[in-house]
């Protein structure tokens, strides 16, 4: 919300050039405050991405259990069989 020159003008007029620039000095940190706190295209990218490859890890974490316990299944029923 970066005041126009106009609005700058526009405030130096109603309140005079002194509170003016202290009202502008103002609105101009809250905005960089603000503007701090919002999430970029390459923060939400980021965080899917790290999202993604944990959900993978996961996954292949689970999988590798899964294929373990078949694998030893299998095992244990060729050697009753025997």
């Amino acid at each position: 919300m970066t005041l126009l020159f106009d609005d700058s003008k526009k405030l130096e007029k109603a309140l005079g050039e002194e509170a003016a620039g202290v009202l502008i000095n103002i609105l101009e940190k809250q905005e960089e405050a603000a503007n701090r706190e919002l999430a970029t295209k390459a923060d939400l990218e980021r965080g899917l991405r790290e999202l993604e490859l944990r959900l993978e890890y996961r996954l292949t974490m689970r999988l590798g259990a899964i294929a373990a316990s078949s694998i030893a299944i299998v095992a244990a029923v060729v050697k009753f069989l025997s």
